[in-house]
């Protein structure tokens, strides 16, 4: 049976292919019903709709021959009843020829406006792949992949980030939700990417990579003002995993936690030892982060997301659930997994994603 997903699919393709024929099956309908109907009736709205229709739709050369097409079904029909140069049949050839022009007219506006749309949409997607690039398929020994799905089609960045650095202590990565939506979200997204790779690299410890991270946040709030100087913050996880030992080690900062997916099936959520806040909200409380440590074996999988995996709704609000849906499933390869992961919360979701998501999958072969 089909998914929900591709039998929307298949009706959107089904209304384009209407759409890109429906220009010319109104010429003929007007021509069928100037021919069936005496000739006190006249067909000009078919005539007039066929070129309008055809200008956000096709290309100027499809739009000019769409309106001729119009406009020499209407001469034909009135020579048809030989009552030419009639008032009527005039002012309706000039009415048709009118509202060609007009289309055409449209059809330019459209194009520049998709032109532009293009435009900005090449750069969003450059910025995404300068402030979210596709980490290297290995890095320190580890297979690694990482998939960023927007909520809305054709948005290509917003709050959630993932990142990963080969450093001299073990491959680090870090995924994260911005509180927030737009620039503002951007803007933070860009800066807690900065702060990790540069920590990464720097810090010897975990936790004093996520105090990094803190106080370059506060800055950010700062310097922003307003709401953001008070109210701002970030959830995110950050691991690091250590080369040859089989060692994992997570700092969780108020964020959904990972879970580790064994080659025989098994799935366990790697748990923080104790709950902290996200980043950003030092001003509530201090405390010292505490990185949870778990083994790492080989062939499993290490799987970090955002909540817009674990909070994707169904039509009957329940959530999708990774960890039972993944429980049973036979290790494959991270870049895999994800794109498996994503299809099925599209479909869970009837393709009605209220959320970001951003996924970042490790395996230890």
């Amino acid at each position: 049976m089909a998914s929900r997903g591709e039998a929307e699919q298949h009706g959107q393709e089904s209304a384009r292919t209407l759409a890109r024929y429906l220009p010319a099956l109104l010429i003929v309908a007007g021509v069928c019903y100037d021919v069936l109907t005496p000739a006190a009736f006249t067909a000009v709205p078919f005539f007039t709709a066929a070129p309008l229709i055809a200008a956000p739709l096709s290309s100027l050369r499809t739009t000019v021959l769409t309106g001729l097409a119009a406009l020499l079904a209407t001469y034909a029909v009135h020579a048809r009843f030989a009552v030419l140069p009639d008032a009527d049949a005039v002012t309706e050839i000039v009415t048709v020829a009118t509202v060609a022009v007009l289309a055409a007219g449209i059809n330019r506006i459209v194009r520049i406006g998709d032109q532009r749309l293009a435009s900005a949409r090449e750069v969003a997607e450059a910025a995404q792949r300068a402030v979210l690039p596709e980490p290297a398929e290995w890095i320190g020994g580890f297979e690694i992949a990482a998939r960023y799905e927007a909520a809305q089609e054709g948005t290509f960045i917003g709050g959630d980030l993932y990142a990963v650095q080969d450093t001299p202590y073990g491959v680090r990565l870090v995924v994260g939700d911005v509180r927030g939506k737009g620039m503002g979200a951007v803007a933070a997204v860009a800066v807690v990417i900065g702060a990790f790779r540069e920590a990464a690299e720097q810090e010897a410890t975990l936790e004093a990579v996520a105090a990094r991270l803190e106080r370059a946040l506060a800055r950010e709030g700062v310097r922003r003002g307003g709401i953001d100087a008070h109210e701002g913050f970030t959830t995110a996880v950050l691991a690091e995993l250590r080369y040859g030992d089989g060692t994992l080690r997570v700092v969780n900062r108020g964020h959904p936690p990972p879970l580790l997916l064994h080659g025989d099936g098994e799935v366990c959520p790697v748990l923080a030892p104790e709950s902290a806040l996200p980043l950003g909200m030092g001003d509530l409380g201090a405390w010292p982060d505490r990185a949870a440590e778990h083994v790492f074996p080989s062939g499993a999988t290490l799987l970090l997301y955002t909540d817009g995996l674990s909070e994707a709704r169904d039509a009957h609000g329940r959530f999708y659930d990774p960890e039972r849906r993944l429980t049973g499933r036979t290790a494959t390869a991270p870049g895999v997994l994800l794109a498996r992961l994503a299809a099925e919360v599209r479909r869970h979701t009837g393709g009605g994603m209220t959320d970001d998501m951003a996924l970042l999958a490790v395996r230890r072969p």
